[in-house]
């Protein structure tokens, strides 16, 4: 469609729809160091929503404004908790919610992508697809979820582009369209040909620029470096033209193509190409699954579900912000809410946009915006805020932990403050706390040693509770239902000492390795065991 036929249609449109339309609610995706920091930073200078290139990763005052704002993810240099940044490029606003990038948080990356409509894929052109790329990539393909590609850091060293793409489509059984292609690459990286168009951008002179490429032969880059082969580089621009396949929308929003970009996110090249690709082709809000019927992002009333809980993001001010992802409507500053689990309404008194640590009051969000909501241990992960109507989304997952420890506490006075502080812990979706029946300590579940040493990093510098870590001697923990109650209460009865309570009450078994996993499954006809739990879908077998 024609940008006047969209502007046309646009204008025939309820006010509703056409604030929807203009959202772009997408994730970064990637591996650990293929520039996703940095991609991040160069999109939101784009938007103008910072004014000064190195801000995500400045020092001092400046720091307020960068993505990665927890101490460990300064000290480490990584990204453990998710952001979310709010701007608007080319009468359109985006939400970027900006995912960690290490494997030990896959839990919170992966309720992350519950809450976008598209994602961008960053590949190092050196190494191509890695395992947390791959990874990711299953999660989005699980849900449908679109995938722009953007291969990065073409001006070092790198694989021969036709290698990445083919690797693309055998590794990730996804079809790819090039939208610009690499002029030279390494050091004699020269900038990139606009496959739609015919042009061409240079890395010098402008290149990071949006608008029209300049019509450049490309024999005539031959003078500006020597180096090039102008010949090597007609011949890959012929080939693409013959034998890659043309770029088709709807492929691409059924999750069965992407288009792929290329360049260099520290020389802030192709970013604007990726930017507008991204504002073109990627979906507006779409429908979301509830437990009763798909919603439209267009419908008049207003319905969200969290997807994230954040603790003391302003250290001062205790806060506890709630990310919520509005599926349909508008969201009004002052609005009153129904909490579907509890049945109660609530005031939304002072809804947020965030800009990474930064925040301003939102008076109105549409479908498809990512707002924060202040609350005092109100507000889950997994719930479902409507203007009345009693639906539950779905598909918001929790997993069944790889780690199990018990928490060991220095001064036995601040048991009720640890109980307290893990309590919040769990809610916010930092760890998993079991409580065990039996009456004996808590344990604390978590994917990887990382989120232990964050989590003691914040008990020891948000609670002032220094803590450690003992083996306990259950290795695993799974969710297990029953078709009735009566098959229910026997196994739980028979399993006294291993059965614990989740943060939603919800019980667990406890076992000590997959053995004894293996040989109570085989022990317990009519159980049903899951290391999967779509937080809304309670599993006491009632």
């Amino acid at each position: 469609m024609s940008d006047t036929a969209l502007a046309a249609e646009s204008a025939s449109q309820s006010p509703l729809a056409h604030e929807v339309k203009r959202r772009r609610t997408f994730a970064i995706i990637s591996h650990p160091d293929a520039g996703k920091t940095t991609l991040t930073e160069k999109l939101l200078l784009f938007g103008g929503a910072i004014n000064l290139a190195g801000q995500v990763k400045a020092k001092g005052e400046r720091r307020s404004t960068r993505s990665d704002w927890m101490k460990i993810e300064r000290d480490r240099g990584i990204s453990v908790v998710t952001s979310v940044m709010t701007f608007e490029f080319n009468d359109l606003v985006f939400n970027l919610l900006d995912t960690p990038g290490h494997e030990d948080f896959s839990e919170d990356t992966y309720r992350t992508l519950t809450a976008v409509d598209s994602a961008v894929m960053v590949i190092d052109a050196a190494k191509g697809i890695e395992d947390r790329t791959r990874k990711l990539f299953e999660v989005c393909r699980l849900r449908d979820i679109p995938i722009v590609t953007f291969i990065n850091k073409m001006d070092r060293e790198s694989r021969d582009p036709f290698d990445l793409m083919d690797e693309i489509e055998k590794t990730l059984a996804l079809d790819t369209t090039p939208m610009t292609w690499p002029v030279g690459r390494g050091r004699d990286f020269l900038g990139t040909y606009d496959i739609a168009t015919g042009g061409v951008r240079l890395l010098e002179g402008g290149g990071a620029k949006t608008g029209e490429a300049e019509q450049i032969a490309i024999a005539d880059l031959a003078s500006r470096n020597p180096n090039l082969d102008a010949a090597a580089v007609s011949e890959e621009l012929e080939l693409v033209s013959e034998a890659c396949k043309p770029f088709d929308l709807e492929s691409f929003r059924e999750g069965h193509l992407t288009p792929v970009f290329f360049g260099s996110a520290l020389r802030n090249f192709g970013v604007g190409d990726l930017l507008e690709g991204l504002g073109r082709y990627a979906p507006a809000p779409r429908a979301q699954d509830s437990a009763a019927r798909k919603v439209e992002a267009a419908e008049p009333k207003m319905s969200a579900f969290v997807f994230k809980i954040q603790a003391n993001m302003d250290p001062n001010h205790r806060d506890r912000i709630a990310f919520a992802r509005l599926c349909s409507g508008k969201l009004t500053r002052g609005m009153k809410a129904k909490l579907v689990r509890t049945g109660k309404n609530m005031t939304l008194s002072a809804p947020q946009f965030f800009f990474a640590q930064d925040r301003a009051i939102a008076d109105e969000a549409f479908a498809g915006d990512v707002v924060g909501i202040p609350n005092h241990g109100t507000l889950r992960i997994g719930d479902t805020l409507t203007e009345g109507e009693d639906i539950q989304f779905v598909g918001v997952p929790s997993f069944a932990p790889e780690i199990l420890r018990r928490v060991r506490l220095g001064d036995a006075m601040k048991a009720k403050k640890l109980k307290e502080a893990l309590q919040q812990m769990s809610e916010e979706g930092v760890v998993q706390v079991f409580r065990p029946r039996d009456g004996s300590p808590a344990m604390v579940g978590v994917v990887g040693q990382l989120q232990l040493d964050v989590l003691k990093a914040r008990l020891e510098a948000e609670y002032a509770l220094p803590v450690d870590f003992e083996i306990s001697e259950f290795q695993l923990a799974r969710w297990f239902s029953a078709d009735d109650r009566k098959t229910f209460d026997t196994f739980v009865n028979a399993n006294g000492s291993g059965i614990a309570e989740d943060v939603d009450g919800d019980l667990v078994y406890l076992a000590k390795n997959e053995f004894y996993l293996g040989y109570t499954r085989e022990r317990s006809p009519g159980i049903t065991f899951t290391n999967v739990k779509d937080v809304k879908k309670a599993g006491k077998g009632e």
